[in-house]
């Protein structure tokens, strides 16, 4: 079964950037989505984005525009570039598999 571990996350002021990545045990070219949630303190786990083997990609309504999602096959990694960060993006964020598996999350805070 892969493995995920999520990097990148941090401490950044509004407006700032941060790029996420999450590193697989084994190849990731099968898989035909992988994705990104995140989840905020007291809320539900929600779905930030996801992208396909074919890297058609689905974006939160909340992140689009502002947020990009990609994957490098040859480097068994899928990454979020997130820009324009807001307060309400503080959260743990995860990489996830249609298998169900999910990596141990990164923290992002965003100061006011």
């Amino acid at each position: 079964q892969v493995q995920l571990v999520e990097s990148g996350g941090g401490l950044v002021q509004a407006g700032g950037s941060l790029r996420l990545s999450c590193s697989a045990s084994r190849s990731i070219s099968t898989l035909n989505v992988m994705g990104w949630y995140r989840q905020a303190p007291e809320k539900q786990r929600e779905l930030v984005a996801d992208i396909t083997s074919g890297s058609r990609t689905n974006y939160a309504d909340s992140v689009k525009g502002r947020f990009t999602i990609s994957r490098d096959n040859a480097k068994n990694t899928l990454y979020l570039q997130m820009n324009s960060l807001k307060p309400e993006d503080t959260a743990v964020y995860y990489c996830t598999t249609p298998a169900g598996v999910w990596g141990q999350g990164t923290q992002v805070t965003v100061s006011s």
